[in-house]
């Protein structure tokens, strides 16, 4: 597995924690990334992805909801909606990486840490909001 794809779960895994305990303090991060045991180069992307989805969470969420008809982002899976949050935060924040990657990853994750039909339901959000914020992308 690599870094990216390695930052990207540690950064769900984290963005789960974090929704379900509130704020963290200092020794509750240092403790997370104890626990997590990642390299140096994993926590440093991990962590920067943290940062951006805490800071654009109303945004994220607000580019969400729409998609979702007829269903609130917080009747949501705690694991989806933040899998979807952190695709969302690269969609719109990280150009560079092509939006079939950033779906593509986010499908995987779900795979990896949601329950039955996560997959799917993550490739039919995404998909959708990748159209109307990267219109321009080849996402398949």
């Amino acid at each position: 597995m690599g870094k990216r794809r390695e930052g990207r779960e540690a950064a769900v895994q984290f963005l789960f924690a974090h929704e379900l305990h509130g704020e963290h303090s200092a020794e509750e991060q240092e403790a997370f990334w104890t626990i997590h045991n990642a390299k140096t180069s994993v926590r440093a992307y991990a962590e920067t992805l943290i940062q951006g989805v805490l800071t654009h969470t109303a945004a994220i969420d607000a580019a969400i909801e729409p998609v979702l008809e007829n269903f609130r982002i917080q009747r949501l899976a705690a694991v989806d909606r933040n899998i979807l949050r952190l695709a969302v935060y690269e969609l719109v924040h990280v150009p560079e990486v092509p939006a079939a990657v950033v779906i593509n990853e986010a499908i995987e994750i779900a795979k990896a840490l949601g329950a039955g039909e996560s997959g799917s339901f993550v490739n039919g959000i995404l998909h959708k909001i990748a159209q109307k914020v990267r219109p321009k992308s080849n996402i398949g």
